[in-house]
């Protein structure tokens, strides 16, 4: 692998852990602004988990003018809820697709965005190491550099 090419990999490598990062860093921002919708114009419910799986959680609910909901995105922040239990819920009363359950806020999604960002970041400093660690071993493995010892001769 030449110079140039180790160079453009590396810089491809950094700038799938910029992406990571802002993909993060967007995740994070659109949880804050769910909630502050949310928290605009807060109604709450008592909602049937309807199915539930580590990361999504589908609910049924029904609003006080009667009209029956069930969120096409699920709930948000859905950890520990189990299918048929009944669970209390926000929601936004001006668009009521923005559903959390009751006590839970965008605080969640932080470790959830660090814990990715430190293991991407981990697997591209890694990555980088290996490649220039390698190439610094071809590239001594090529052209040795050992220079022939220094005689009394050649000295005085």
């Amino acid at each position: 692998m030449s110079a140039t090419v180790l160079r453009r990999v590396q810089i491809g490598l950094l700038t799938v852990g910029v992406l990571v990062t802002i993909m993060m860093a967007v995740m994070v921002a659109g949880s804050y602004r769910d909630d502050a919708l949310i928290d605009d114009d807060k109604a709450t419910a008592v909602a049937d988990v309807v199915s539930a799986s580590p990361t999504k959680a589908t609910v049924s609910f029904s609003t006080p003018d009667g009209i029956f909901r069930s969120p096409r995105l699920g709930v948000f922040y859905p950890g520990r809820l189990t299918e048929g239990q009944r669970i209390s819920i926000e929601y936004s009363s001006t668009n009521p697709e923005l559903v959390r359950v009751a006590g839970r806020d965008a605080s969640l999604s932080i470790l959830p965005a660090l814990s990715v960002l430190v293991y991407s970041w981990l697997a591209i400093a890694a990555i980088m190491v290996l490649l220039a660690e390698t190439h610094r071993r071809r590239a001594n493995g090529r052209s040795p550099t050992v220079r022939p010892p220094v005689t009394a001769s050649q000295t005085s």
